[in-house]
């Protein structure tokens, strides 16, 4: 079973570039995109409210394939708040490694 999941993952690397969620995210874990890890977190508040109306609108009698839409906003959305973190921690740490690269000089016997 384990195999054929990998082996379907593996066939479907292609939809990658039709996912505008997981290009923004590869995009933000550039060096270039770090910065940006944290504003992006803002775009889980848009899910999470879209979300929110496809439930409500489960729960007046829609149909239940908003069920998937559900599933796939929540998703988004984790995606988005936990690259937050990890991008400040990214940052940080490239920022401070290129400072002690750039740091006092050693003295030298």
């Amino acid at each position: 079973m384990f195999r054929l999941i990998w082996a379907a993952s593996v066939h479907t690397r292609f939809l990658r570039r039709y996912m505008p969620t997981n290009r923004l995210l590869d995009a933000i874990r550039t060096r270039r995109g770090l910065k940006w890890g944290i504003p992006a977190m803002f775009l889980a508040v848009p899910y999470l409210f879209a979300a929110s109306i496809c439930t409500s609108l489960m729960a007046d009698g829609g149909p239940g394939w908003l069920n998937l839409l559900v599933l796939l906003f929540i998703w988004n959305a984790m995606k988005f708040i936990v690259m937050g973190p990890i991008t400040a921690v990214l940052l940080a740490r490239t920022r401070l490694g290129k400072a002690s690269s750039h740091g006092s000089p050693t003295l030298v016997h």
